[in-house]
């Protein structure tokens, strides 16, 4: 069983094009489930503010390690990796079809491979994962787009957070006393300050910083979606599976 991996930037569209990438695995007869490897969206009550998958999205892809921390505790890749290698494991062995899904590097590194985790590697070094040693074999896919329209869903992204509750997540993970890890989720501290320019100021800094990251996984198969709908994407991920990057 092959383990299907999908990075990219935030706003890139990462989740609904795994949603309909799973449509397509369906309609071959094949089960995917979605493995996070988003580092914000294990925490429970900031669905929104995090983008993680809706409950229509997760009735079509279901996803494994979404929403499992309370806000309060802290959590790092010391306990990520485990459960992720858990979940990819128990879905290997069931004959699904594992779809790791999410906008964290490291995250990414720690659920496809087996990583010292005596020093965590920074930012722009180098690990195993990148040698291309990982526990499954793994196609990695990475979507990318103009940067000017993404910058625009990016935007477009922070103004959806507020409509859909992100400004109440943020207060009752205040309120309720969130973690230190927690309180890094991208837009918590803007939302509570009402700050939505310096949000998304932030938020396009950090998808830049993920495309330096995407640019370093060699092996990575790059899906302009610039012009392409979530199933086109998909389209174009399921017809290179199996096929070299």
């Amino acid at each position: 069983m092959t383990v299907l991996a999908l990075f990219g930037p935030t706003g890139v569209g990462k989740t609904g094009v795994a949603v309909a990438l799973a449509g397509l695995l369906c309609a071959r007869g094949e089960e995917p489930v979605a493995i996070n490897c988003d580092a914000l969206q294990v925490y429970e009550g900031l669905d929104a503010l995090t983008g993680a998958a809706t409950a229509a999205e997760r009735a079509v892809l279901p996803h494994e390690l979404l929403g499992i921390v309370p806000v309060t505790a802290d959590f790092s890749i010391h306990e990520y990796m485990p459960l992720a290698h858990e979940a990819i494991d128990v879905a290997v062995a069931a004959g699904k079809t594992p779809i790791v899904v999410g906008g964290t590097g490291l995250y990414l590194r720690a659920a496809l491979a087996d990583l010292s985790l005596r020093k965590v590697p920074a930012f722009d070094e180098e690990s195993e994962l990148w040698s291309g040693v990982t526990r499954h074999p793994t196609q990695l896919f990475g979507l990318d787009m103009d940067r000017a329209k993404l910058y625009e869903r990016i935007d477009a992204r922070v103004d959806w957070i507020v409509a859909n509750g992100g400004e109440e997540e943020a207060r009752r993970a205040d309120e309720l006393g969130a973690g230190r890890t927690a309180r890094k989720a991208l837009g918590l501290n803007e939302l509570l300050a009402g700050d939505l320019e310096t949000m998304k100021r932030r938020s396009r800094n950090y998808a830049r910083r993920q495309l330096t990251w995407m640019r370093k996984i060699p092996d990575l198969t790059t899906i302009d979606r610039t012009d392409l709908t979530d199933g086109e994407a998909a389209g174009r991920i399921l017809a290179s599976i199996g096929s070299a990057p």
